[in-house]
């Protein structure tokens, strides 16, 4: 080998520039490379917890929201929604509804005088024909009392007329199929029967005075003496 070739040859090595910037410009890459590396973990990572901490809080909603409408909340909700509010020395609410026989009873027919609403569940139920059967017998007593006696259930007319034909009432039996009067008197709300929860008719009376007011409420209504009590108390009144 001559000395120009040995001469060329020793300056190929890595100390030349360009080898030197070669070496740089791979150093750096890799440097680049190995701290992108290191990121990628890390911005997972944060996703990762981002993305847990809406799935949680998703989760919260959805368990709040199924709460919310859950049977047992809907029906907490209706029963609170039905109270009435009704209470004595308020304004008796106005009503205006058929009667067996066809007629059209309203609030104002009874102006000035005492009235006696009785809200029974259901038509020729055991309770219920013993309750119209003692305000039937009890009929003229309430009538020396100047006081009026209605008795209001959800059911048809024809089953009212069915009603009083077959037990032979004398007291006018209203219907109430839209339940609107019976929520407006509290008499219509959560009942439990052989531990079922279910919305239907409270036994319940109002005595309602000459000046249109409540005078006494009687809620859970025990039939057995029951009119000659409310009898009483409109006597007194």
């Amino acid at each position: 080998m001559s000395k120009k070739s040995r001469k060329k040859s020793s300056k190929t090595p890595s100390g030349s520039p360009t080898a030197k910037k070669k070496t740089a410009k791979t150093r750096a890459s890799l440097q680049t490379r190995s701290a992108k590396t290191q990121r990628t973990p890390a911005r997972k990572s944060a996703a990762t917890i981002a993305k847990a901490g809406s799935h949680k809080a998703a989760s919260k909603q959805l368990k709040s929201s199924k709460s919310a409408s859950s049977p047992a909340a809907a029906k907490s909700g209706l029963k609170s929604g039905l109270k009435s509010g009704l209470a004595e020395g308020q304004k008796a609410p106005a009503f205006s509804l058929p009667r067996d026989g066809g007629d059209v009873v309203t609030l104002a027919d009874y102006a000035g005088q005492k009235l006696v609403l009785f809200f029974y569940p259901r038509a020729d139920t055991p309770g219920c024909t013993r309750e119209a059967i003692d305000f039937t017998r009890l009929a003229d007593a309430f009538a020396a009392a100047g006081t009026a006696v209605l008795g209001i259930s959800a059911d048809p007319l024809k089953a009212q007329e069915k009603f009083r034909d077959k037990h032979k009432l004398g007291v006018p039996l209203i219907s109430d199929e839209t339940h609107e009067m019976l929520e407006a008197y509290g008499a219509w709300g959560e009942k439990s029967m052989y531990g079922k929860s279910f919305l239907g008719i409270l036994r319940t009376t109002i005595l309602i005075g000459t000046d249109g007011k409540v005078a006494r409420i009687w809620r859970n209504v025990r039939v057995d003496g029951h009119a000659d009590e409310v009898l009483e108390a409109a006597r007194s009144l």
